[in-house]
């Protein structure tokens, strides 16, 4: 009747053979205050409600199976259970650690600025001689102003930041009791330390040796600021005594004021001073806790993962990540690998992993290890319905992007009202002239090549090649030799257009790389192109043929007031017309999906997607 199991995310309680969720708890509880409050005990039934309330809030997901987790029994908010993830101690404690970084550096700096309280000075000079306690004053404002900015970097986990801010905080409450008996800071600094060193699991960012380059840069730049200041102090004041113009020089890079007043006309000039020093030590803060650069690939790995896709590629995305712009992570037993590019701090994986089924669950939890290590969010573009559960436990969440839209070959036909549109082109073009051939890339002729390359120049224009995910990002033929080309030539054997489709191993199929044509050929080309092509891949064994990727695809076909919106972003991102086009050919379609991390990584995520596969300009200083 009743049955208690151990797990290791809550014990799991049964209930004649069912599993007792806290949502079930809290209608039970929901009753309960129901028949408390009948009986006039209206506390006891707020108490109730309260707690029932709770109960069902906390864990919301368990409402729904398609979300409900392996957790229960917890007190409090918790995650859903990401085992490909590694767990750690006070995982949220950074943002905290942050705040609180940020409040000791403020109050510090506070204290520093402002006079000692007149009967904890008094007592301070018979313990140590009077001219020590505006030393320690001077020192505490740049290491409070240091803490504020470590600050910055203890929100993004940096372990380096975490060092430096421990060793600040330690050293502030040291000066805050020698610079005047501050115990209230004292105490505040210590707490800060206290929790920095409970959270220190969780500020897991790695960071790079500084190269001895850097460093002579810090130093160049901290010489260069000396001189700067001091040059003001020479031409404003005109001192020329060596001693005070080092000693004011010292108290304007320290925002203290020197043995010099400067008048109204030259007010500026501590503000300046100050200001230098402040973007010194900001810029030598962002090279010192820069994070760990991604290592890169080398021949031997790239040669690794074009193994692994012809041993594994079933996936009709699994051959784009043969690109050359595409960097790798290779699981660490060598029989599974991602592809990825980093936009904008993002690690953006191209599509699912390709390996060993077995091997997958290792990739994606070292993969997970990896952009944590170097301080990226991570994030997948293109992900299919098969491998969307295994990002789920990692810890990701998914959203519908769109559809692939792939075509059975032996159930095309040119036949019927449908698809009369594209036998009219098909009819047209046929008359014009144009004729249809496929060829292995490996083996066209360099005149050929000089065609194609020359009618894909026209084509780009001045725009640069687009695609990450689902698109090649050439047609050298050294690494894809497997790839075929399917030319329309006119009447005198010029090519005038051309589709590039790459193969997926294990199975009967290929996808469409990228189409091209001049722009003055007659309408319907690359209808013609298309449905001439799935003939001619019919005759070669190919059974499935992945055309264009439609965003929003379901949207489109399922609810008009999606579609009508939709249409809006149509002259922008070409959203509609490629769902139209590709439904010419009648095809299935297959969702894909955009992976993200946290709730608030969308945003980013699918900023860099759209940033990789082409679809925003890239902002430069000499497009400006």
């Amino acid at each position: 009747m009743l049955r208690l199991e151990r797990h290791p995310s809550g014990p799991r309680v049964y209930v004649l053979g069912r599993r007792i969720h806290e949502y079930h708890l809290g209608f039970a509880v929901a009753a309960a205050a129901a028949a408390t409050g009948a009986f006039g005990k209206d506390r006891a039934a707020l108490m109730l409600v309260l707690a029932a309330g709770w109960l069902v809030i906390k864990d919301w997901r368990d409402l729904f199976p398609a979300l409900r987790d392996t957790a229960s029994w917890r007190l409090w908010v918790h995650r859903v259970p990401a085992p490909l993830r590694e767990r750690r101690r006070l995982e949220r404690l950074p943002t905290l650690t942050a705040a609180v970084a940020l409040a000791v550096g403020v109050v510090n700096l506070g204290s520093a600025l402002t006079p000692n309280v007149a009967w904890r000075g008094h007592l301070l000079l018979q313990v140590e001689p009077v001219e020590l306690v505006p030393l320690f004053h001077t020192l505490a404002v740049p290491a409070s102003v240091a803490l504020i900015v470590c600050a910055f970097y203890l929100g993004r986990r940096r372990r380096r930041a975490w060092q430096a801010a421990l060793a600040l905080l330690l050293g502030l409450a040291v000066l805050d009791l020698l610079k005047g008996f501050d115990f209230e800071e004292m105490l505040l600094s210590l707490g800060a330390a206290a929790l920095l060193w409970a959270g220190r699991g969780a500020f897991y960012v790695r960071h790079g040796r500084p190269s001895p380059r850097v460093l002579l840069g810090a130093l160049a730049g901290t010489s260069a600021a000396l001189a700067l200041v001091a040059g003001f102090v020479v031409v404003v004041a005109h001192v020329d005594s060596p001693p005070l113009l080092a000693r004011e020089t010292a108290d304007l890079l320290l925002w203290r004021h020197g043995p010099i007043a400067f008048g109204d006309e030259v007010a500026w000039v501590p503000l300046a001073s100050g200001a230098i020093a402040l973007a010194g030590l900001l810029a030598l803060a962002g090279r010192v806790f820069r994070p760990l650069a991604p290592p890169r690939e080398t021949t031997r790995d790239r040669r690794l993962a074009a193994e692994l896709v012809r041993a594994h590629g079933r996936d009709t995305l699994a051959f784009f990540k043969l690109r050359r712009d595409t960097h790798y992570v290779l699981s660490s037993d060598r029989r599974a690998f991602a592809g990825y590019r980093i936009e904008g701090k993002v690690m953006l994986l191209s599509g699912d992993p390709v390996g060993e089924r077995s091997s997958l669950p290792l990739l994606l939890r070292e993969t997970c290890a990896f952009a944590e290590r170097h301080g990226l969010r991570l994030g997948a573009v293109g992900v299919g319905s098969e491998t969307l559960p295994l990002f789920r436990q990692a810890g990701l969440r998914s959203l519908y992007i769109g559809d692939e839209a792939i075509v059975d070959t032996a159930r095309f036909s040119l036949q019927g009202r449908a698809i009369r549109k594209v036998r009219q082109s098909v009819s047209r073009l046929e008359a014009a002239g144009y004729g249809i051939e496929a060829r292995e890339l490996a083996r066209l002729d360099p005149e050929t090549r000089a065609q194609l390359d020359a009618v894909s120049a026209r084509w780009l224009g001045s725009a640069p090649e687009r695609g990450f995910s689902m698109a090649m990002d050439s047609l050298e033929a050294d690494y894809q030799p497997d790839s075929v080309v399917v030319l329309a030539r006119e009447e005198t054997g010029a090519v005038r257009g051309f589709l590039h489709f790459v193969p997926s191993y294990g199975r009967p199929a290929m996808s469409l790389s990228f189409m091209r044509r001049d722009r003055d050929t007659p309408n319907g080309l690359t209808e013609y192109l298309v449905a001439k092509a799935i003939e001619l891949m019919r005759e070669r064994g190919i059974e499935q043929l992945s055309l264009n990727f439609a965003a929003f695809a379901r949207l489109i076909r399922a609810q008009r007031g999606a579609a009508r919106a939709l249409s809006l972003a149509d002259r922008f991102f070409q959203v509609e017309r490629l769902y139209r086009f590709n439904a010419k050919f009648d095809p299935r379609w297959e969702p894909r999906y955009l992976v993200f991390e946290g709730a608030l990584g969308l945003p980013r995520v699918g900023l860099a997607a759209m940033l990789v596969e082409g679809q925003l300009p890239r902002l430069s200083l000499s497009r400006a």
